[in-house]
């Protein structure tokens, strides 16, 4: 069960640092070599930590081994270091299959357009459709477009809750996957049970990593920091959709990548 994550951490190569953090009550952020990863937040304590002390000046690798603890504000910290590596402008261009948001614009619609709902808008008509999270706004954007199931930890009205993954995931068309599921560690037996179905991982906490194909995903959209400043700011007022005017999201495709296939 842990091949993903050893996958995701043995891809960081050494001598990488960590720089600066900052764990807040919405967004965990971690810098190194100039580039800045993030995760959302989860909650929920652990047993036993894996680490004592600061981070800063630690092995970017050994941080985002953290990702592998069951105390999940611990767990927040090892994802956003494993997006210190993986979510970086240039490593992202670079990739086949790369398409991201208009950087002229500044207006947070527009610096998220090019996440997996958009990109997927034309495919999933009539389709039975499933999302793992309850996204903003997901049910104007999606539901009048195919037949919807949305799973939530902490479901509201129409949810289904994320107990019933077992009987609903197996039988979509596509499945869109929160990038928290990597934190809370439910994301591999997820994987493991979504059948045929397309899959993308959705959201800032996603790691733009093509390795992640090699285990049963076929879309990342997933957040590339670009204004340092900002997600700053933002982390520290303990905002929520703000994140997104300190840089764009960006959509990467398992075929145009030579990834999953059929």
């Amino acid at each position: 069960m842990w091949s993903l994550y050893d996958a995701l951490i043995s891809g960081i190569p050494s001598g990488l640092t960590v720089s600066a953090y900052n764990l807040g009550c919405r967004w965990t952020t971690v810098a190194a070599a100039g580039n800045v990863g993030i995760a959302h937040t989860t909650h929920g304590r652990g047993p036993d930590r894996l680490h004592d002390g600061p981070l800063t000046g630690m092995a970017l690798r050994d941080a985002a081994a953290l990702a592998k603890s069951w105390d999940f504000p611990e767990a927040s910290l090892g994802v956003a270091a494993i997006n210190a590596y993986y979510n970086t402008w240039d490593r992202a261009r670079s990739l086949p299959g790369f398409k991201a948001a208009d950087e002229l614009r500044d207006d947070i619609g527009s610096r998220t357009e090019k996440n997996a709902f958009y990109a997927f808008r034309d495919e999933i008509e009539g389709k039975r459709v499933a999302i793992v999270g309850h996204f903003p706004h997901i049910e104007e954007r999606i539901a009048p477009l195919c037949r919807l199931s949305i799973l939530e930890r902490t479901p509201s009205r129409g949810d289904y809750p994320d107990s019933a993954c077992e009987y609903i995931l197996p039988d979509q068309d596509y499945v869109f996957i929160t990038g928290m599921t990597l934190v809370n560690k439910t994301l591999p037996r997820l994987l493991q049970i979504c059948g045929d179905a397309r899959v993308s991982l959705v959201g800032p906490t996603v790691p733009l990593a093509p390795i992640l194909f090699a285990h049963g995903v076929d879309n990342l959209s997933g957040f590339v920091c670009t204004e340092p400043e900002r997600v700053d700011e933002t982390v520290r007022r303990g905002c929520s959709m703000e994140i997104f005017t300190g840089g764009r999201m960006v959509s990467i495709d398992a075929l145009s990548a030579g990834g999953r296939s059929e």
